[in-house]
């Protein structure tokens, strides 16, 4: 369950949590929350029929986060509605000053050399990188 974001929280003070998993036919996540955000790990496949259903779910999760972080390593297959769908979600976060960073498997790593040459968009090389930098956040002013 999620702890409610307090500091320029976007949601509806009623409005209920995402839920801890979302799915499609090809491509699944699992959200574990923590104090203050969340990891959504996300295996399967990634692709034009997918990538935006699983942008609006982040989106949803991130609502409730100071911090999120978007678990790619077990993916499958990336394909380049993913990379849009990874732009659309830290366009999302940063509007709403939410830290976000992705971690990205073989199959994402690939895409994103191709697409993100000069590397915009916030990754890290690990989970364990990630947490380690939402650790370091200081408190919002």
């Amino acid at each position: 369950m999620p702890a409610l974001k307090t500091v320029g929280s976007a949601s509806p003070p009623h409005a209920p949590p995402p839920s801890d998993t979302w799915e499609s036919r090809t491509a699944r996540s699992v959200t574990r929350w923590g104090r203050c955000g969340a990891v959504v790990t996300v295996g399967g496949e990634l692709d034009a029929a997918n990538a935006g259903q699983l942008a609006d779910y982040v989106q949803q999760c991130a609502r409730y986060c100071e911090w999120l972080v978007l678990d790619l390593d077990n993916l499958d297959f990336f394909g380049v509605a993913g990379f849009s769908a990874l732009r659309t979600i830290a366009e999302r976060c940063a509007k709403t000053s939410v830290h976000c960073t992705t971690v990205p498997g073989a199959a994402v790593a690939r895409l994103l050399r191709i697409c993100d040459p000069t590397q915009a968009l916030p990754t890290s090389s690990s989970l364990a990188e990630a947490l380690a930098g939402v650790q370091n956040l200081g408190p919002r002013p």
